[in-house]
């Protein structure tokens, strides 16, 4: 009994190295952004809390990806002007970064990541298989692309952390990344929980899934990282993200709704198992890009 100690410091240190490693590209230099008290939103943000938990993130990402691919313009952007079949990883490495840059780094570095990614979009443009143009830095578009991320990161946060977060925190939530928002240069931009609820209804009739879309979401929900543990984890996070998705949206991608109670249990074993292994409470934990500006004490 008296080495247990070292054993679970040990299993602490290995899970803390091995997510590290998942959200930053050593061979690019990356390392964890440090959480500061001049970033884009205040230490006592409802952002910091929400964008702070691995596997809620992760869960809720899932999920805003496969409501976003939903759109016609969100898939042919994907399609014609991303790796995501050999890199899948690497564009959802380069989305956490960029989460953790805008929500924690400082302001300024949170503003000219927002730039960069503006300018990105605006180069990007191109036809849909029935030749309608689309530009990626479309208003209405970034709107849709921004509130299916920001319900779902908060749905998630919601089931595995807060389930009794209050509306008025929820509003709260929406309000702050809206600055976000904005900048990119999304229109309409909801402020609130029933704004974002409202937007994704009037958005609807605009959806389409076909086997662009289905092939899309199978390599999402199937990429592995080449390590047993860091699969199986993933493999609960898919399953999670799918369990979140509204019923419409689970129709439209032809998926079936998982084994609910197993999918919840295993989710919020993963999530208490980061969080144990961060020293974290649902409410303090951090971002995996993150892990070494941890606040101790």
């Amino acid at each position: 009994m008296a080495g247990r100690p070292v054993i679970l410091e040990s299993a602490r240190v290995a899970i803390r190295q091995r997510i590290t490693a998942l959200f930053n590209d050593a061979s690019k230099g990356e390392r964890p952004i440090l959480r500061r008290a001049d970033a884009l939103f205040a230490p006592d943000s409802v952002a910091w809390r929400v964008n702070g938990d691995i596997v809620t993130m992760m869960i809720g990402g899932v999920s805003g990806l496969l409501l976003q691919m939903l759109h016609p313009a969100v898939l042919a952007g994907v399609w014609d002007h991303s790796n995501f079949r050999t890199d899948m990883h690497g564009r959802l490495q380069r989305t956490a970064k960029f989460i953790a840059v805008t929500t924690y780094d400082h302001g300024e570095h949170g503003r000219a990541a927002i730039d960069r990614v503006r300018g990105i979009h605006d180069r990007i443009g191109g036809d849909l298989p029935d030749g309608t143009a689309y530009r990626a830095g479309d208003p209405a578009l970034l709107a849709w692309v921004h509130v299916t991320e920001a319900i779902s990161f908060l749905n998630a946060w919601i089931r595995y952390a807060e389930p009794d977060m209050s509306r008025a925190d929820q509003d709260r939530y929406f309000a702050e990344m809206a600055v976000v928002a904005d900048r990119l240069g999304a229109d309409p931009v909801p402020r609130d929980r029933a704004g974002a609820e409202a937007l994704i209804q009037f958005m609807r009739d605009g959806l389409r899934a076909d086997d662009r879309t289905r092939e899309v979401a199978q390599l999402v929900l199937n990429q592995t990282v080449g390590a047993a543990l860091t699969d199986a984890a993933s493999a609960v996070v898919m399953r999670a993200g799918v369990d979140l998705l509204p019923a419409w949206a689970l129709q439209m991608h032809g998926l079936t709704t998982p084994p609910v109670p197993v999918v919840r249990a295993g989710a919020h074993t993963l999530a208490r198992t980061l969080r144990w292994a961060f020293d974290g409470s649902p409410n303090r934990q951090v971002w995996p890009a993150e892990v070494s500006a941890w606040p101790r004490g």
